[in-house]
């Protein structure tokens, strides 16, 4: 017995070291391959599952990938490798809040992992602790040393001075990323940002153009060429780099606003024309939206006041329209389900409030709803049609019953620029009681440009 365990365990273990080979010679196709057929025999094999959903993560297989690292950290729940490498494959499938807390789940266990402290301060950054990304990025740096590695943790530290507006500190931070990579064309880009402030425009200028040189399909590089183009009154090269801007980035309202100065400025005043109806276009269809989110969210509030009355068929109408208006967002949808519910009509409130779960399968609360709606309806109203999120929490108090979500008022700071994605702080209303933390409804870019993310744990607030 022992004999045959030990040598399963080294066919294992050959299996694993064959697929690692297999990639590092770049073959990740029988690497895949290889280690899909470990991990059915051995389903408990949390190396094979974190490599496995690695490889597939660099082919951009990020469903099938995620799949396995999620299964990787639960059998090795104080890996920070595993922790760190799925936090990365959440970052890519744009959940960033999630990804945040694998980071941090990443360094408990192994403070000196460096790639996880990196990552750890750029997520702190994008949601707006400065202070936090600053401490793990600083620490990052500490551990990797002078490689080439360290030169992302010095451009995202001079991504905190910024805002702070340490431009010194920041075009110190970048040099110092250059000088580790110098062909990092974010770095040149932003150190020809924080010359210009430093009144420092040829130093700009030639920063600019090492950027766009070094990432031609960098729509940002472009631009920022673009417009140092148009300020040294050269509008003929200025309108070059500004339509290769729009080409990469079309919505880019700045670019088009520069580029109709330029085109005027070089004697296309037919063409200026054009761009400027194409910016005002763009402009209205965003204004367009953004009244629509917001009678939308007007429409869900007057929802939940019905609902709180006992008016549950008008309620529902509400965020029937509501849902019309934002089709985007997953917040109506709930409401909705929820209602249907409590009216009884158990088929119809199942089928969207499963929808709903299928977009966020990992939302315990939206999991809670789930399970207790399946208790509580009678034999009969669902019937699976795929395989379905597990029924996992334990007999409560009907969550449905009071777990309605309202939007209350929203709160836009202040004058936002026309490219800035930010999200509005909000409250919610749940039926009969106050919800911690508001999923802002999704939705796409709107003027003054809100952020949004569905059934997102979480304070949501400006980014």
């Amino acid at each position: 017995m022992l004999l045959a365990l030990t040598g399963a365990l080294l066919a294992q273990r050959a299996a694993l070291d064959a697929a690692w080979e297999l990639a590092a010679k770049g073959q990740t196709e029988k690497a895949v391959d290889v280690l899909e057929l470990l991990v059915l025999k051995e389903p408990r094999n949390g190396d094979a599952r974190l490599l496995l959903g690695t490889l597939l993560a660099s082919k951009a297989n990020l469903a099938d990938a995620l799949t396995q690292l999620k299964e990787a950290v639960r059998l090795m729940p104080n890996s920070a490798e595993a922790h760190n490498t799925l936090g990365e494959a959440l970052n890519s499938a744009k959940e960033t809040k999630q990804a945040q807390q694998e980071f941090e789940k990443a360094v408990q266990p192994n403070p000196k992992l460096a790639q996880a402290q990196c990552n750890l301060g750029m997520a702190l950054g994008e949601f707006g602790d400065l202070a936090g990304a600053a401490q793990h990025l600083d620490l990052a740096i500490q551990l990797m040393g002078q490689t080439a590695n360290t030169a992302m943790p010095h451009y995202y530290r001079a991504k905190v001075y910024t805002p702070e507006g340490h431009t010194d500190k920041a075009a110190a931070g970048l040099r110092s990323a250059i000088r580790l990579k110098p062909d990092l064309a974010a770095a040149w880009s932003d150190l020809g940002r924080a010359l210009k402030a430093q009144q420092d425009d040829a130093g700009a200028f030639a920063a600019f153009q090492r950027a766009a040189t070094l990432d031609p399909q960098d729509a940002s590089a472009q631009a920022r060429l673009g417009a140092e183009y148009l300020h040294r009154k050269q509008p003929h090269e200025a309108v070059t780099h500004l339509q290769k801007a729009l080409e990469l980035d079309p919505m880019d309202q700045t670019a088009l606003f520069n580029l109709q100065l330029a085109l005027r400025e070089d004697g296309q005043e037919e063409q200026a024309l054009a761009v400027k109806a194409r910016l005002a276009q763009i402009i209205r269809s965003k204004d367009e939206t953004l009244q629509n989110n917001l009678t939308a969210n007007r429409l869900n509030n007057e929802g939940v006041k019905l609902q709180q009355a006992g008016d549950l068929r008008g309620a529902l109408q509400k965020y029937r329209a509501a849902h019309e208006l934002n089709p985007g967002s997953g917040l109506f949808p709930f409401n909705m389900a929820v209602t249907l519910l409590r009216l009884g009509r158990w088929k119809e409130g199942l089928t969207e409030l499963h929808e709903c779960l299928v977009q966020e399968p990992d939302n315990p609360k939206l999991k809670a709803v789930w399970d207790d709606a399946l208790r509580q309806a009678p034999a009969g109203s669902w019937v699976e049609t795929a395989p379905g999120p597990p029924s996992n929490q334990p007999p409560n108090e009907s969550p449905y019953n009071r777990h309605t979500i309202g939007i209350g008022t929203l709160i836009l700071r202040g004058l936002i620029a026309l490219r800035t994605m930010q999200a509005p702080r909000a409250e919610t209303t749940l039926g009969f009681g106050q919800y911690p933390s508001l999923p802002a409804p999704a939705s796409g870019p709107i003027h003054g440009a809100l952020i949004v993310r569905r059934f997102v744990s979480g304070q949501v607030g400006m980014r």
